[in-house]
């Protein structure tokens, strides 16, 4: 099931059985991240239908995410920016924590905003032409959209530290070293390596990937104490499912497969 793409239809929504295809469609504008674009992907990630096990995120044209629409700072007060960033924290919020995994699918520029949005979701594949940048230091501002959070804990506050004071452009392979992306596939590759992960993501107990989404960044936030505390409580409520129960079974008599290596 697809949507028809309208003038004013930011981002696209495309669904295939388990699996929903959310594309951002400014392409004459490297999918610049305006709040009229950001509004819209919260709504579509709001209303997924429950038919829907997992997301796959990515950009129409050349480009992933050239990061934020500029045109949308010049007029506006220290007041209203603040109301902007509020607005991208709860949609990242919303997308990081909510209830299907979203894999990203990355080429072209994946700068600022768009590299913000990129380290909200869970896994991140970069075709070989993407490339990383935090050109925030070169336009005057600073990062705006969770960005000095949630990429400083993908690559440490040292490396945001230099993106942004000199303006350093990542690749594809060096931002898969240091933490960016997951995979690196060649261009044009990477939908196709989308495809086969969100199978797999799908396939899982919808339980465990609730809990992998939302507990696992809590206990990383939390002292050991509390975080093996919070862990057994999810085990517990995991293993408790009627679901996680006929899995379990399904190994011990030998009904499902064993892990092994590609």
């Amino acid at each position: 099931m697809s949507q028809k793409v309208s003038d004013d239809q930011l981002v696209t929504l495309e669904i295939d059985e388990a699996v929903a295809t959310i594309t951002l469609n400014r392409p004459q504008k490297r999918n610049a991240l305006s709040l009229g674009l950001i509004d819209q992907l919260q709504s579509i990630f709001a209303s997924l239908p429950a038919s829907v096990k997992v997301a796959i995120l990515t950009g129409a044209g050349d480009h992933f995410c050239a990061g934020l629409d500029l045109s949308e700072l010049t007029e506006s007060t220290s007041a209203e920016g603040i109301q902007a960033s509020m607005v991208w924290y709860e949609a990242f919020r919303r997308i990081q924590f909510g209830r299907v995994p979203v894999i990203a699918v990355m080429h072209g520029a994946v700068v600022g905003g768009g590299l913000e949005l990129a380290s909200t979701l869970h896994i991140r594949i970069a075709e070989d032409d993407a490339y990383f940048a935090l050109p925030e230091g070169q336009r005057g501002i600073f990062l705006g959209g969770s960005g000095s959070v949630r990429i400083t804990k993908l690559i440490g506050f040292s490396r945001v530290t230099d993106m942004m004071l000199t303006g350093r452009v990542v690749s594809a392979e060096e931002g898969e070293r240091i933490g960016l992306a997951h995979y690196v596939t060649p261009k044009g590759q990477g939908m196709a390596l989308a495809r086969e992960l969100a199978e797999r993501v799908a396939s899982n107990a919808p339980l465990s990937n609730f809990a992998i989404l939302n507990a696992l960044p809590l206990i990383a936030e939390q002292p050991m104490s509390h975080g093996l505390f919070t862990e057994s409580l999810m085990a517990a409520v995991t293993q408790g499912d009627p679901e996680a129960k006929e899995r379990v079974n399904a190994f011990l008599q030998k009904r499902a497969s064993k892990v092994a290596p590609v």
